[in-house]
């Protein structure tokens, strides 16, 4: 079996170790060793990275004859090898996972929800309550939270005598009875777990709950500790800078401003919505009858006001009324309608000639297309709905 260094010291990021076995796994190599200091997934952590003899460590698994080693080319068994850990990514998981303790902790200790679920990935932390939190409530949990970190309380790993456990109190996701290492925050959480954790809160740095949701039940937290909440603060500073920059509004005024951006946007809209809305009481006092189609292309910008042309040119029109917004560089979007031309049917006939998709009912279709607005107006100016419907 492979002595675990990690549970006795998870500073240690360089350590040699003797090879007890190195056989081929597929197109890796499996190495056992007699001590090592990286852990193996497992409760929701990855593997840690590393080097062992400069070969990259490309996984670590705990299984039953010990802690296997996956490496990209191999070493020879029996000898001493040299061992080096990913310190920046070993540090950053202990951030995370000692901080998602902190939370789970006083979340047990205030309302007694369990942590039901945790994942440390690469961007992120998320952790699963077993119950839902107001507003407050995170409010309160974060502050708390970071206020652990500021005491700098230690954190300590041991493996109790299996005949005290009945007799102790701590969280554990699952019901263990042997092997029980406990991670302890000293006065605020004792739990159950085998992953590496910093020696003092204070070496978590700061937490940040980024997103919360309802789940199965309960709620999901994703979180930041440490490098990782200090990395996000940065770019989220320089997004508030940059948009600062762009509206010429002190960073602590951006949200006031963005709203009156947005109110101003709201106004143009309607504005430029009231000016369809005119042309096209225009275009209808003036759109002729025909025996053929109406094809109208134009800027819209209110698509409802498009519809209302399209309505009205429906009556006007013995084939189709059809109208398109849009540009030959950016494309058009059309509603085509008419009363005397099942529409549905000639849907795949329409699109195929103006390089379009889309479809509706009977008498009114819709979509986008990519032809040029030559191309579109002479379809609808040649084709003769009617007669080729009625040979």
């Amino acid at each position: 079996m492979t002595m675990k260094l990690y549970d006795a010291d998870s500073f240690l990021w360089n350590f040699t170790a003797r090879v007890l076995s190195c056989e081929p796994a597929g197109e890796r190599w499996r190495v056992l060793l007699d001590q090592t200091a990286f852990f193996p997934e497992g409760g929701g952590q990855p593997a840690d990275p590393g080097m062992i003899e400069g070969i990259p460590v490309l996984d670590v698994q705990e299984e039953p004859d010990g802690i296997a080693h996956y490496l990209a080319s191999p070493v020879q068994a029996g000898e001493t090898v040299s061992c080096e850990l990913d310190g920046a990514t070993r540090m950053r998981r202990m951030q995370n996972h000692t901080g998602e303790h902190i939370l789970c902790g006083l979340a047990h200790r205030a309302w007694g929800f369990e942590n039901v679920g945790f994942h440390l990935g690469e961007e992120a932390v998320t952790m699963d309550l077993s119950g839902e939190l107001t507003p407050e409530q995170l409010r309160w949990l974060e502050a708390e939270g970071n206020r652990v970190v500021w005491e700098d309380v230690p954190v300590t790993a041991e493996y109790p005598d299996p005949a005290l456990l009945p007799m102790l109190t701590y969280r554990s996701k699952l019901d263990l009875t042997e092997n029980v290492r406990l991670v302890t925050i000293a006065g605020y959480d004792v739990c159950a777990c085998c992953a590496p954790h910093v020696k003092h809160t204070g070496q978590v740095g700061m937490i940040k709950i980024i997103d919360a949701m309802r789940h199965r039940g309960g709620m999901r937290l994703t979180i930041l500790c440490g490098v990782d909440a200090y990395h996000d603060y940065v770019n989220r500073f320089e997004q508030v800078k940059a948009i600062s920059n762009l509206l010429s509004t002190p960073k602590d005024e951006i949200v006031p401003a963005v709203e009156h951006q947005l109110a101003e946007k709201d106004a143009l809209h309607r504005d430029l919505a009231d000016r369809d809305r005119q042309l096209i009481a225009l275009r209808l006092e003036s759109m002729p009858e025909t025996d053929g189609n109406l094809c109208i292309v134009d800027q819209f910008d209110d698509f409802e006001a498009m519809r209302e042309l399209v309505n009205v040119g429906m009556g006007r029109a013995g084939g189709v009324c059809a109208a398109f917004s849009g540009s030959d560089e950016a494309g058009y979007r059309y509603i085509i309608g008419s009363k005397t031309v099942d529409l549905r049917a000639e849907a795949k006939a329409i699109n195929a000639a103006i390089e379009g998709k889309g479809g509706g009912r009977n008498t009114m279709i819709q979509g986008s297309c990519t032809a040029k607005r030559a191309q579109i107006e002479a379809y609808f100016a040649e084709r003769d709905f009617i007669t080729d419907n009625n040979p």
